[in-house]
């Protein structure tokens, strides 16, 4: 699979107006502003391909990206106290539909910001995985942010703070420098 010759195929903004599952699908999920846009223009070698931007909450579709015979999914991002209330159930509404008709999932890349602590969103949604079944990966975003000291101890200290920790793969990723990209390539690709 040559990931550089990513395109962006479709946004949507209801569960209700998915297509059907007809490729196997590689998901990405996290909270809003752990950086899935960075991740996938990293994966796919393009500066924005995946928008990205500073404020909180700007994915509000389920995005698909098409490389060869696999979709990319980019899905919205939860937890960010700064929208209403109506858009909060939208986006729930979305992830769930998302997840819950049928579609071809072969891996879910599960985002949380290495700086921080799981949220109480991030581990919900671990834990959905597991019990829906989903292969799924936790990669650690925006690594680059911290220094060595702080690499060390987030690194150590994720497998205390993700509950049965030691039955998940976890991949340190920056967005900036690169580390972590070849990982998570080979991991999709296994999945597929």
């Amino acid at each position: 699979m040559n990931l550089n010759k990513a395109e962006f195929e479709a946004a949507f903004g209801t569960s209700s107006q998915l297509p059907m599952s007809d490729l196997p699908e590689i998901a990405f999920a996290g909270r809003s502003n752990v950086g899935k846009s960075s991740l996938l223009n990293r994966l796919f070698n393009r500066k924005s391909l995946a928008r990205v931007s500073s404020v909180p909450g700007k994915t509000a579709t389920i995005n698909f990206y098409k490389v060869d015979d696999v979709r990319f999914v980019d899905l919205p991002g939860y937890g960010y106290a700064k929208v209403s209330k109506s858009e909060k159930i939208r986006w729930a509404e979305m992830l769930e539909g998302y997840f819950k008709t049928g579609r071809n999932i072969k891996l879910v890349v599960q985002l949380v910001d290495m700086r921080h602590k799981p949220s109480a969103d991030d581990l919900m949604m671990i834990d959905f995985l597991r019990s829906t079944g989903y292969p799924f990966v936790i990669v650690m975003t925006k690594s680059d942010k911290l220094n060595k000291t702080q690499f060390a101890e987030r690194s150590a200290a994720i497998y205390d703070e993700i509950p049965d920790s030691e039955n998940v793969t976890i991949i340190p990723f920056s967005a900036t420098d690169g580390l972590g990209r070849e990982e998570i390539t080979e991991y999709i690709n296994n999945a597929l």
